[in-house]
């Protein structure tokens, strides 16, 4: 299976900027601190409701300013851990410590003093609080974003306008005046809430901006501005009535306020083990959404009342601003709708990917229906991606998509899963409906495709899972339809329905990947070699090297148990790697004992398409020290036909360096005869099925002399595989074909003890056909077995 490298989850030729921040020390145990303050707070609630069994004012007012300084120190505490570098611990430290100072100037009036004027400096500290508060939100979006979010400035002055607008009702009164401007005390006192609801929509305006995190608790924020909007205003009806005095029960809603901050300061800090979620669905148009509201009322208000016209302004432009944000968030929607549908659908075929098939599935098998999951894989894709390029793959899989659409039903559904792999949902479909639509699928796969001018046939293999006998959800059924797949592609059936007993073939299969892992590793592959007999004489001409795998625990194993595995997982550019120095090795040793052999080696499709394997296998020869004539490289007529133009590169620079050519099994690919005139052939090999039936059919007889008469008119050697007995020996012979290799005078065996076959060969066999001309079959000597080892 061919899969593609997944692609980056995050947009491509984006630079993501990051702040770099200082290292946070490590927290020391300021536990008693929060303790000391909540038990601080409790005092400033219970003592303003005792004054009036005779608690001191003074004991009432003492309690919510040290409860206020202990929460400056909590504040500056999370300021030296934090260390230099950072500006948002500071700013809300320094807006806790001027509130504290403010309202710390106030307990001058106690003991019978005068009251303080308002406005005073106490008020400085008050007002001062504000601005820091703003610049810190400032600076954490700032640091997140590395500039301004239109989203969160849109909401932001939209939470603004609205409740700028509701203040201008509310404090119309303390506004008011008998004609001219109004006074300093009442602009001072409207200033105080005005702030807090600014700072109130400015922190909600955040909280709900999406990609921007207010730290965890941020809820403690919004909830300890609410305290102060509440607590401002109703000091600000106070102030320009009958005037404040410290220690009473409104000094609470500003020590509660700075509490709650406090501890969202401390929380923001702390090391999240788990990423904040962003803000969905109708969270990101609260702030719109309240401001559009109460810019409903004070209009609504405006006509039914007299309202001060700043106030009927400012619910306009709140209505303005909340319609505008409105549809850039529904445009926002449209886009995320877009994106959902994206990441749901293969971008290749647009079919639904394999998160689709997650998300649909459960709902589909919840219906209760017989369904069957059919897997389907295609064989031997890989050689396409190699051969062809993966334009020319993809292409391919864009067209069986198209064709497994039309196969289907419209209660069916099909997914990509990725690469070469498709999954089929059927609906009400029994073991027997399965395999009919398999055979139908598989029917359909089998006409030719259209690649780069080339008539393409591809096959695949299909493994069934039953619902619900054969698993329940759709995790199992994959992997049961997967490990049908793997059956039915080991078994070249086209299709299989899963059953226990596969259970055992997948773990088998998945191990023995896992092993010939290791055994290209531990050098546990060894070759055997058969010789290539010239058929007139006899004489040795080469040996075709064949690879085995010498398994430590299941003997020897022959290339049918692990070589398609091999190709199926990307190992076989490796494994030919091993085999090919493995054979040139060998090719050394029997040079520098005096019997130098030419050694053919067999390529695949995917050994073939690296551009650097003729210089490779130069550098091989050269570093053995042995000519180019030493090497046969054998392919298959399927990767010459695949892609003739890679093909023609690759083998003609092979050819250039003196490298032979043989195309291995001839006659059994694709039937295209130009490409022996048009690529760098030395050799043909006429495969077995050809040569087996030669001696009692006629017409494969025929056969077989024509095609040693073509390879000759085209300047080739014909090579024939597959001769067991002596009368195929001398047919061939006959019929003018140069060299042979078969059973009839070797198996495949050991280097060892070809050498020893070698040795011991009669001396009159290399005059056989000299003896015997080209009439009666052989009959070799008695006194030998006939050219056979073991």
């Amino acid at each position: 299976m061919a899969l593609r490298s997944p692609r980056s989850p995050t947009p491509l030729n984006r630079t993501v900027r990051t702040q770099s921040m200082p290292a946070l020390r490590p927290r020391r145990s300021h536990t008693w601190l929060l303790w000391l303050l909540g038990v601080l707070v409790v005092c400033s609630v219970v003592t303003p409701l005792l004054t009036g069994v005779g608690m001191p004012v003074a004991v009432a007012a003492g309690a919510n300013v040290l409860a206020q300084w202990v929460t400056a120190v909590v504040c500056w505490v999370e300021v030296r851990r934090v260390g230099t570098g950072r500006y948002l611990e500071p700013l809300v430290a320094s807006a806790v410590t001027a509130f504290a100072a403010g309202h710390t100037g106030y307990l001058v009036t106690l003991g019978g003093a005068p009251a303080l004027p308002f406005p005073s400096l106490a008020d400085a500290g008050h007002l001062l609080f504000n601005p820091l508060i703003l610049a810190a939100l400032f600076v954490l979006v700032y640091r997140q974003l590395r500039t301004l979010s239109w989203p969160v400035t849109l909401d932001s002055a939209v939470g603004v306008f609205g409740a700028a607008a509701v203040l201008s009702v509310v404090l119309g009164p303390v506004l008011e005046t008998d004609g001219g401007m109004p006074s300093l005390a009442a602009l001072v006192a409207v200033a105080y809430p005005s702030w807090d609801l600014t700072m109130m929509a400015v922190v909600a305006g955040i909280a709900s901006a999406r990609g921007l995190s207010v730290g965890r608790n941020w809820n403690l924020l919004i909830l300890g501005l609410f305290i102060f909007t509440v607590t401002d205003t109703l000091f600000a009806f106070r102030v320009t009535g009958p005037g404040f005095t410290i220690g009473t029960p409104l000094d609470l809603g500003w020590t509660v306020g700075l509490a709650l901050i406090a501890v969202w300061l401390r929380s923001s800090t702390l090391p999240s083990s788990r990423p904040s979620r962003p803000v969905r669905g109708a969270w990101a148009m609260v702030v719109p959404s309240i401001a559009m509201s109460c810019g409903l009322v004070v209009l609504v208000t405006a006509s039914r009342v007299d309202v001060p016209i700043t106030a009927v302004v400012l619910a306009s432009l709140a209505l303005i601003g909340a319609s505008i944000r409105t549809a850039l968030a529904f445009r926002d929607l449209g886009r995320m709708v877009n994106l959902r549908t994206q990441t749901r659908t293969d971008d290749l075929t647009g079919l639904p990917n394999r998160r689709s098939l997650y998300a649909d599935v459960p709902g589909l098998l919840a219906g209760g229906n017989r369904r069957a999951l059919l897997v389907l894989d295609l064989d031997r894709f890989k050689e396409v991606n190699d051969s062809l390029g993966h334009d020319a793959g993809d292409r391919l899989l864009v067209q069986v998509g198209a064709r497994l659409s039309a196969q289907l039903g419209p209660d069916d559904l099909l997914a990509r899963l990725g690469g070469d792999e498709f999954a089929i949902l059927l609906d009400g479909a029994e073991a027997a409906d399965a395999e009919t639509a398999a055979v139908m699928v598989l029917d359909a796969l089998a006409v030719p495709f259209t690649l780069a001018g080339i008539a393409l046939t591809t096959t695949a293999s299909i493994g069934i899972a039953l619902y619900p006998a054969q698993g329940a959800d759709l995790t199992v059924l994959l992997r049961k339809a997967d490990m049908a797949m793997y059956k039915a592609k080991s078994a070249r059936t086209g299709h299989h329905v899963y059953r226990s007993t596969d259970d055992s073939h997948g773990d088998t299969r998945l191990r023995t990947l896992e092993e010939l892992r290791n055994a290209l590793a531990e050098n546990e592959l060894v070759l055997h070699f058969q010789p290539k007999i010239e058929l007139a004489t006899g004489a040795v001409q080469g040996v075709e090297a064949l690879v085995r795998w010498q398994h430590p625990t299941r003997g020897l194993l022959y290339p049918d148990a692990f070589l398609e595995l091999a190709e199926e997982s990307g190992l076989m550019p490796g494994l030919t790697q091993v085999v090919l120095a493995q054979a040139l090795d060998q090719a050394a040793r029997w040079q520098a004992q005096g019997t130098p052999l030419s050694v053919a080696v067999n390529f695949s499709g995917s050994s073939l398409v690296d551009e650097s394997l003729p210089e490779r296998i130069a550098a091989m020869l050269l570093a053995r020290a042995l000519p180019s004539s030493a090497l046969q490289v054998e392919v298959t007529e399927d990767f010459l036909m695949a892609d003739r133009a890679r093909a023609h590169d690759i083998l003609s620079r092979l050819r250039v360096r003196g490298v032979r050519i043989a195309v291995d099994d001839f006659g059994t690919g694709y039937s295209s005869l130009a490409y022996l005139r048009d690529l760098p052939i030395d050799q043909l090999k006429l495969d077995r099925s050809f040569v087996s039936p030669m001696t009692d059919d006629p017409r494969a007889a025929a056969l077989v002399s024509s095609t040693v008469i073509l390879a000759h008119s085209l300047g080739l050697t014909m090579v024939a595989e597959g001769i067991e007995d002596a009368e195929a020996y001398a047919a061939l012979a006959r019929f003018g074909c140069d060299q042979g290799q078969g059973y009839y005078m070797s198996r495949p065996v050991p280097a060892a003890d070809f050498d020893l076959w070698l040795a011991r060969r009669h001396p009159e066999s290399q005059a056989l056909w000299r003896d015997h001309g080209a009439g009666d079959p052989i009959t070799l000597p008695s006194s030998e077995e006939p050219l056979v080892l073991g």
